[in-house]
């Protein structure tokens, strides 16, 4: 059998420590990688180039202008996304084979789910599994959302009488190599949501962030189960709490002084 009529698509800034393992999870089964870097200044553009001559150097604006960029240069219709931590596994191999050897024509996106790891421990209670996002699509009846509000967590738009489905296995995505990289990636997000916020014009309080922090911990830790992950599982979950009263917090500082919106601010929250 030959290689699967599949894109992969690889969004990438500053990923050397990982990006091999990510391509050599896809690497010989996929009959072709796109490397869409966002001006990495480590050996990223490098080491990528060592498998694939389709590695495209375009700055970051909108995640979502960024993803129809590298679907553009694709030259399947089929295609799928994939961060530098995420690895492919057998099983989801398979599984793509049989869908896309059997797709009636009226599926054309797949929501995909998702293994978190913080370090080497799988995240396995607390909501985060199976957290399935849209993975695999077919370009000519899917397209990101570039609005300038869309700043992070992009919307879709799928060709009105088509659909979407799940596939059932994993998606291997090593979302934390440790507890400082979740608290920095808490600090960078929470930028841009409060940027998304304000571009979008949403009345955000003060109480409500407090409340959704709160019901977010407990919900988390305590009604999906985030204690039995252990102390990671509390890390998870405190983090994700907070996350809405960080976001808050930067909201407050737009709406009062301006910050986060100048052109460095904004390269440094990516």
């Amino acid at each position: 059998m030959g290689k699967v009529a599949l894109s992969i698509i690889i969004i990438t800034k500053n990923e050397a420590r990982q990006i091999r393992e990510c391509i050599e999870s896809v690497n010989g089964w996929a009959d072709e990688i796109v490397i869409v870097d966002d001006e990495s200044k480590d050996d990223t553009r490098k080491i990528a180039s060592e498998y694939t001559d389709k590695v495209f150097v375009n700055k970051m604006e909108i995640e979502g202008k960024q993803r129809n960029f590298g679907a553009a240069k694709a030259k399947n219709d089929w295609v799928m996304m994939m961060d530098a931590d995420e690895r492919m596994t057998d099983e989801l191999k398979k599984e793509i084979e049989e869908t896309l050897a059997s797709n009636d024509g009226k599926v054309v996106a797949y929501w995909i789910p998702r293994k978190n790891y913080m370090a080497d421990h799988w995240l396995q209670y607390g909501g985060w599994y199976p957290g399935t996002h849209i993975k695999m699509y077919n370009k000519n009846y899917l397209v990101w959302k570039e609005d300038p509000s869309e700043v992070v967590h992009p919307g879709i738009t799928i060709t009105k009488g088509y659909k979407g489905a799940k596939l059932k296995q994993n998606l291997i995505h090593y979302n934390f190599k440790n507890i400082e990289d979740y608290m920095a990636k808490v600090n960078r997000q929470t930028t841009l949501e409060a940027m998304k916020w304000h571009l979008q014009g949403k009345k955000v309080t003060l109480t409500r962030a407090l409340w959704k922090s709160f019901d977010r911990f407990c919900r988390r830790y305590v009604r999906k189960k985030g204690y039995r992950d252990g102390f990671y599982g509390l890390v998870a979950s405190v983090l994700s709490g907070f996350y809405q009263f960080a976001a808050y917090s930067k909201y407050w500082e737009i709406k009062k002084k301006g910050m986060y919106l100048t052109k460095d601010t904004e390269g440094d929250a990516g």
